[in-house]
């Protein structure tokens, strides 16, 4: 929504500063926006492996539809996972090993709709509960195969991200370019009288506005839209990484989803009343 609204802005000011000086037809010039997008576009594609060029497409729908790493969102993890300790610790943690193995038909992970809906989260949750049961007592090792394990996703998110910022870098060059051919238009008309230079000239220069707005009014913010979710997504690991560690350790339920809860930004994490009452509402398995 707020890209919807953000988008709307950007092409409300600067039309509405254009328009009473100006026609918007002489804007619409479809030659300068294929050369200027079809050259980032292809800049792209040699700059990219195969893996950052579909996670870009597949990233669009990040940008549309918002972040999903809001309150609610952690509400339901920190209940999830105390959901999950409360059973180890009543009946161990075999306990689990059904629930993990097939968490699609799990009556806990089903439990959590917008959880299960994070297909890498249920996977990194199922990964180190099954090394738990098969054993794993060493926090130490268990923090830092998980410390990796979210570094490498972080850099594949980040990639991405980077990928989107550097053709937004781009396009005002690009914008040149588009430009600068126009010129050799215009100059190969030289001897056309001025209205029709003065039509060339304007639309060489509407590549390099172009470039210019769509490099700071669209692409460059929406990679940086993409580096902001990255870095909430890993807020998201990193609760369930300190919650699991302190279960690890030897907490009760109800403290190690407190470790979990304390990792959480201030505007996204519930108070410990709000976190008790969900606790308390929590399905039970």
């Amino acid at each position: 929504m707020f890209f919807i609204i953000g988008v709307l802005v950007v092409i409300g000011s600067v039309l509405g500063g254009y328009l009473p000086h100006g026609s918007f037809a002489v804007l619409v010039q479809p030659l300068e926006v294929l050369i200027i997008c079809g050259a980032a576009f292809g800049g792209f594609i040699i700059s990219n492996p195969k893996t950052v060029i579909f996670g870009v497409f597949k990233s669009i729908g990040k940008i549309l539809k918002g972040q999903p790493y809001n309150k609610a969102a952690y509400v339901e993890l920190l209940t999830m996972q105390y959901t999950i300790y409360k059973l180890a610790k009543a009946k161990g943690m075999l306990a689990l090993e059904a629930h993990i193995e097939d968490p699609e038909k799990s009556s806990i992970f089903s439990a959590f709709p917008n959880f299960m809906k994070n297909h890498h989260a249920v996977e990194f949750v199922c990964d180190y509960l099954r090394l738990m049961t098969m054993g794993t007592e060493n926090a130490h090792e268990m923090e830092a195969l998980m410390d990796e394990d979210i570094e490498t996703h972080h850099h594949e998110q980040h990639a991405v991200a980077s990928a989107v910022t550097n053709v937004g870098d781009g396009l005002p060059a690009f914008g040149i370019v588009a430009a600068v051919l126009g010129v050799i238009v215009t100059m190969s008309s030289i001897s056309e009288p001025p209205e029709v230079l003065g039509g060339l000239i304007g639309a060489a220069l509407v590549g390099t506005f172009l470039g210019i707005l769509l490099a700071y009014g669209f692409v460059g913010p929406m990679g940086k839209n993409l580096e902001n979710y990255a870095e909430a997504e890993g807020k998201y690991y990193q609760c369930l990484k300190a919650g699991m560690l302190a279960y690890l350790n030897g907490y009760a339920p109800a403290v190690s989803v407190e470790f979990a809860r304390k990792t959480l930004y201030s505007h996204e994490r519930p108070s410990f009343s709000e976190l008790e009452e969900a606790v308390e509402n929590a399905p039970k398995i």
